[in-house]
């Protein structure tokens, strides 16, 4: 038996509808304490911004991740462009981004930034953050946050990704952080009609898996449709690609979509 996989989207500081998906997928139990076995779940990155408590998001995944290890189940995060725009606060705040005079702290707060995270963000919190990887592979799923193909841009491997994210993050080159930053804004590179089967497919032979899995646009912006009434995940691009941002922060339920099996 393979035990269950689930999948949550973009958090954005939504603590509660954070804490209501997981009781209601039964992974946690009243009290906000594992109660998934040894079941998976994989948060697809953006845990912060826009939503009113992201460090309560980073806190309570933190401790989830501890609380799985017993029974054997494991929670995973992947680091997304909104958890990049903190920390390049924390780090580089009152740094300019460019010659302008705009600092990283005016970028992060005009993408959504919310001031109490950064004056609760603690260097435990920084430490976790720190060490996400920006792409996994989940059996045939290949899990990003976004979806752009900036990933190509550093590396030709997972591991490689990975490790140029790690170097970004360890790095106080302005430059650096910006490129990064610049480079995140793409959105809905597999999205186009001609064009974007091709470019998943190439993406999947580069890095493996059938089936990408990603956040980062809202699929009620992808599929022009009112957020309240998303509660599953878009399939596209062929079967190709699966967007997983339930867009909380914009009035979204939000869902916990479980990985199947790909044959």
């Amino acid at each position: 038996m393979v035990s269950p996989v689930h999948v949550i989207g973009d958090i954005h500081g939504q603590l509660e509808k954070l804490c209501d998906l997981l009781r209601g997928a039964g992974l946690t139990g009243r009290d906000e304490t594992w109660a998934g076995a040894d079941n998976t779940l994989w948060l697809i990155g953006d845990l912060v911004d826009h939503g009113p408590d992201g460090v309560g998001v980073i806190e309570l995944v933190m401790g989830l991740q501890e609380q799985a290890r017993g029974p054997g189940g494991a929670v995973h995060v992947l680091i997304g462009n909104h958890d990049l725009l903190l920390l390049a606060a924390y780090h580089l705040g009152t740094r300019p981004v460019g010659v302008f005079g705009e600092t990283f702290r005016d970028v992060w707060q005009e993408s959504g930034g919310v001031d109490s995270d950064l004056d609760r963000l603690t260097p435990e919190h920084v430490r976790w953050l720190t060490a996400l990887p920006a792409m996994m592979r989940e059996g045939d799923h290949l899990l990003v946050h976004g979806d752009t193909l900036l990933y190509t841009r550093h590396g030709r491997t997972i591991e490689e990704v990975n490790q140029a994210m790690s170097g970004l993050l360890q790095s106080d080159s302005p430059a650096r952080w910006r490129r990064m930053l610049d480079e995140f804004g793409e959105h809905r590179v597999f999205a186009d009609p001609a064009a974007g089967p091709a470019r998943a497919e190439a993406f999947l032979r580069r890095f493996g898996g059938r089936q990408i899995v990603h956040g980062h646009t809202p699929i009620a912006k992808m599929a022009g449709q009112p957020a309240e009434t998303v509660r599953e995940p878009l399939l596209y691009a062929g079967d190709r690609c699966v967007n997983v941002d339930a867009g909380l922060y914009l009035g979204g339920p939000g869902f916990v979509y479980n990985l199947p099996s790909l044959i």
